[in-house]
C-alpha cells in the first residue's frame, strides 16, 4: 500500500502533488475529534507490537496471541486492512495502520458499537465491491492500485464527489476517522507524533514562548 502516490488521509477537495506525494500525518489530527472518546484507547495488535520504523530490535517484545475477529467476516477484514493502509501507509517515519493494529481496533469497536455504525461500514464495504465488480470485474481488495485509486478518488474528497456517491462518501469519512483515531491512539502512533505528555519533569517552565506567539497569547 505504501507505494501508492495517493493521499486518502485527508478530505481536502484540492489535493496537490505535495499532499499526494507524502503523508502528512499531523494534518490527520483534525479528524480525531469525530472519533468517540471511548474509542481512544491503546491498541493490542499482536505482531505489530514488535514492528515499526525506528524501533530498536533489542527492545522488541514477543508477539501476542493471534487476534481473533469479533464481528468482521474474513472478506470484510481483508478489505478493511487494504483500506487502512491506503489511508495511513508506512513511511520513513513510522509504520502503517495495519502494523499499528488499526484493523483490530476497528473490528473491536464495531463489535462494541454495532447498530448504525456497523451497518454503515458494512454497507460501504459492499458498495466498494459492487462498484469495483461493475467497473473492473473483481472485488475492491483484489483490484489493482490504479483501480482502487479511481474508486477512492470519487469518495475521499467530499466537495468534489457526485451526489449519487453521497452515501459512499459518508462511509469513507467514518472509516477514515476510525483509522486515524485508532492509529494515533496506538503505541506506534503516539511515538510518531511524538507525544510529549505523561512525562515527569523536575520544573515546569510554562508554555514555550513560540507556542504562545503562534496561538496569539501572552
Amino acid at each position: 500500500m505504501a507505494s501508492s502516490d495517493k493521499d486518502f488521509s485527508s478530505d481536502s477537495s484540492h489535493p496537490t502533488p505535495e499532499t499526494r506525494g507524502a503523508l502528512r500525518r499531523r494534518e490527520l489530527l483534525k479528524v480525531m475529534g469525530a472519533v468517540p472518546a471511548t474509542a481512544l484507547v491503546p491498541l493490542v495488535s499482536g505482531e505489530a507490537a514488535t514492528r515499526g520504523a525506528g524501533r530498536d530490535a533489542a527492545q522488541a517484545k514477543p508477539p501476542a496471541a493471534e487476534y481473533k475477529r469479533k464481528i468482521l467476516s474474513e472478506h470484510e477484514w481483508k478489505t478493511i486492512r487494504v483500506l487502512s493502509d491506503l489511508i495511513i501507509p508506512a513511511d520513513e517515519r513510522s509504520c502503517s495502520a495495519t502494523e499499528a493494529g488499526v484493523p483490530e481496533f476497528i473490528d473491536d469497536w464495531l463489535a462494541f458499537r454495532g447498530g448504525r455504525l456497523l451497518a454503515q461500514i458494512r454497507g460501504g464495504l459492499t458498495w466498494l465491491d459492487m462498484e469495483c465488480n461493475r467497473l473492473f470485474g473483481r472485488d475492491f481488495a483484489d483490484c489493482s492500485e490504479d483501480h482502487r485509486n479511481q474508486i477512492l478518488d470519487r469518495i475521499a474528497y467530499p466537495k468534489r464527489a457526485a451526489p449519487e456517491d453521497s452515501q459512499a462518501v459518508a462511509f469513507f469519512n467514518e472509516l477514515r476517522n476510525l483509522v486515524v483515531g485508532g492509529f494515533y491512539c496506538s503505541k506506534m502512533g503516539i511515538q510518531d507524533l511524538p507525544y510529549l505528555g505523561n512525562t515527569l519533569v523536575a520544573d515546569w517552565e510554562g508554555c514555550p514562548p513560540e507556542v504562545l506567539a503562534k496561538l496569539g497569547l501572552k
